[in-house]
């Protein structure tokens, strides 16, 4: 997916020519509402979301990575998933670095990669390694030609189009909390994790709550 691969070249082909704001919002919302649906009738169809929600449940420790902006939805679907499993690692290159992963990679170790356009070549070089070292490693990642998928055990492929400057980030987060949300609800034990992390948060005044 070579076309219009970088921000400033969606810019110049798509927001260039002068257009109301009302004009553009209704361009942005429209392409938006048609992504996420294309998004969802994909994994209803091809079953890659459930799928993956049951290798995640099967392993015995979950990482999690992206780089750039792929870490920000990396981010989400750790944080979503450790709310409701154990050992559930987000992958930050500085706590948590690439390096201290893949010294000790297990067969029951599962990877869940997350990268998109331009494709950043720490999260695949991770994955190839983590792949390599017997490890499975679930892709997130919006094309079959993704660099990706090429060493991933199984693959969600989410697409991105947008009438914006940026590709959309719509359906990618709508599909990584479909897949937090399939996995922590086969989880043996996430109620009651979910539970003691309620009552744990009422007990440190976390929230503000009326």
């Amino acid at each position: 997916m070579t076309e219009l691969s970088s921000p400033s070249q969606r810019f110049g082909a798509r927001l260039q020519r002068p257009s109301s704001s009302a004009s553009l919002q209704a361009r942005v919302m429209e392409q938006e509402t048609r992504t996420l649906a294309e998004a969802f009738e994909r994994v209803a169809a091809d079953g890659s979301v459930a799928a993956a929600a049951a290798t995640v449940v099967a392993a015995r420790r979950r990482f999690v990575s992206g780089t750039g902006k792929s870490f920000a939805y990396a981010s989400l679907l750790a944080a979503d998933l450790s709310a409701g499993l154990s050992k559930v690692t987000l992958v930050d290159g500085t706590l948590v670095r690439h390096l201290d992963v893949l010294a000790d990679v297990r067969d029951t170790d599962v990877l869940v990669a997350v990268s998109l356009r331009r494709y950043r070549r720490e999260t695949v070089a991770l994955a190839g390694r983590f792949a390599a070292a017997g490890g499975t490693v679930v892709a997130v990642t919006d094309t079959a030609d993704s660099p990706l998928t090429a060493v991933a055990a199984q693959s969600i492929v989410v697409p991105t189009a947008s009438a914006s400057y940026a590709d959309s980030p719509t359906a990618v987060a709508a599909v990584v909390h479909l897949l937090a949300t399939l996995t922590t609800a086969s989880a043996k034990g996430a109620r009651r994790r979910l539970a003691e992390r309620d009552r744990l948060a009422h007990d440190l005044d976390l929230y503000w709550e009326e």
